[in-house]
Order: C-alpha cells, then structure tokens, then sequence
C-alpha cells in the first residue's frame, strides 16, 4: 500500500521559496493499493497535483474522505482534471453542518459569485455522502468515520486495508488545560501502523490560538504514543512554519517521542510517499 502526500499545509496555500522542501499545497494525501480504486484524504489544493498523475479519459473512480469543509480541505475540487470527464466518478464522504447537506453545502461554495463553476458542471458524477459516526467499505477496504474535537463537525479516519491501518486526524482541537484524549481518538488511532496527525504549533502559538482548532507538536506525539501507533507523520504545518521551522519541530517531536515511548516520528512533505507492507508493518520512505 503507497500513502503519498500532495498537500501537507494547513489553513491556507503558502507555497514559497522558504517551505520548498516540505511544500505549501494544502491537505491531500492518497492510497494506492493493488485492485483497489484510490482513496483520496481531502481535497485541499494538493488534489491538483495528484490529479496529475491520474487519467484523464473519464477511467477514474475514486473515493474521497474529507474531515470537513473549511476552505483548506475542499478547494482542490474544482482543479481536479480526472473527474472532468465522461464516465468518471468520486464518492465524497463529509460530515452535515449545522443540519445543511454535504452536497448542499459544496453548492454553496462552489457557485457564482464566488466560484465560476459549480460541481454539477463538471463531466464527472460526484457523488456526496453525508456521513458521521460510521463505518464504510470501499472494494477490500473497511473505513471507520469517527468525530474529531475541531471547530464544526469534524471527521476523522481510520482505513483497515490488507493487514494495515492508517488513521487520519487533520485537524484537532487541544484541550485547554487538560492532557485529555477523546476516546473516538484513541478508537480511530489504536494500533495504527501510520497516524497522519494535526501538529500545527508550538508551545507558545498554542497560547495565542488555543481554541482555533487545532494542537500542538508534543500533543500529536502524545495521541500517537497513547493509541501504541507505530509511526506518527506530522501534518497540517501551519503556513507561518518556514522549513527549518519544521525541522525544528521534528526535532523536539522525535526527543518527545523517546521520553514517552512513543513511534517514530517524520514530518509530511509533498511527493513523499510511505509504502507499508504486511506482515511486520515495515515500510520504506520515498521523498519527492
């Protein structure tokens, strides 16, 4: 099973000479596996990239996993070249917010005045499913949708496929004051061969922003090492963080995660690819 990374960012695109190597693409990442469709985690602006690299003649089926609908998440949409065209389809899984409709909710904000293009005009069908507190199969593949502490209904992910678990927590929500883990948290994360998880801040960001959303870097480390995750892949960099900013980060991560005993631990870039393998959960690093 490939897991490759397109947009690693959060909040808002930033692509600049300062973040080149980790990138500046917002929240995408794939999964590829043998006679499976692909899955797609959000569809920030790093879906144009992986689109790319897909066909174009109206072949492609696929299924998205969008944890919510904040703009960093669902703007790739449009700019996704394979589902514009005949024949081609994409399930889109979300949750409802505040009782509106995922695919309501998709034709609000992809529409004039804001939008030129809504996604009904699009060749491709897309599909949209509102869908919370769940369980999905996609072909051999068994997908648990859990709530994430966010701001709004927020989803998280867990992917069973082949033998191997991937968990997909983009954004969370700290507790203030408390080193409280939820318990749909752990669920999605336990055992997890991979957790992609929210490590926007520092310490002192946190203070600043601590009811924006979203965590810190010690925070993902310590989710990871409470659900026993073997490798922890830290995500949703915030746009502010230049490279060495990350690699900081990554620093202090990786001495956390030895304190607690917690997994190894790598910071997402675009390009890279993670390629897991049965039956020991090994896996090899690809950089883009």
């Amino acid at each position: 099973m490939n897991v490759t990374f397109w947009g690693v960012r959060g909040s808002t695109p930033c692509p600049c000479e300062e973040n080149l190597r980790y990138g500046g693409n917002t929240a995408c990442v794939s999964i590829d596996a043998p006679g499976l469709d692909p899955i797609v985690l959000d569809l920030g602006t790093g879906l144009r990239f992986w689109g790319q690299q897909l066909p174009t003649d109206g072949s492609f089926h696929g299924l998205a996993l969008v944890t919510h609908l904040h703009w960093d998440h669902v703007q790739g949409l449009p700019f996704f070249s394979p589902i514009n065209a005949p024949g081609a389809s994409l399930d889109v899984h979300a949750p409802r917010q505040r009782g509106q409709s995922v695919a309501d909710m998709f034709d609000d904000f992809m529409r004039p005045p804001y939008f030129p293009v809504r996604a009904t005009d699009l060749f491709g069908d897309i599909r949209f499913h509102d869908s919370s507190d769940t369980e999905l199969t996609w072909g051999r593949a068994r997908v648990l949708v859990r709530d994430v502490p966010h701001v709004g209904e927020t989803n998280g992910y867990r992917i069973e496929l082949d033998g191997l678990v991937i968990a997909y927590i983009s954004d969370h929500q700290q507790p203030v004051g408390s080193d409280g883990i939820a318990d749909s948290v752990i669920e999605l994360c336990r055992d997890a061969d991979l957790l992609i998880h929210d490590a926007q801040y520092d310490p002192d960001e946190f203070a600043v922003k601590s009811n924006w959303g979203h965590c810190t870097v010690d925070y993902a480390v310590q989710v990871a090492a409470a659900a026993g995750v073997r490798r922890l892949a830290l995500f949703h960099h915030d746009p502010s963080h230049a490279d060495h900013d990350v690699d900081r980060l990554l620093a202090g991560a990786r001495q956390t995660s030895v304190r607690v005993g917690g997994p190894e631990v790598i910071a997402a870039a675009e390009g890279t690819t993670i390629a897991l393998t049965v039956p020991s959960a090994s896996s090899t690093l690809t950089p883009g």
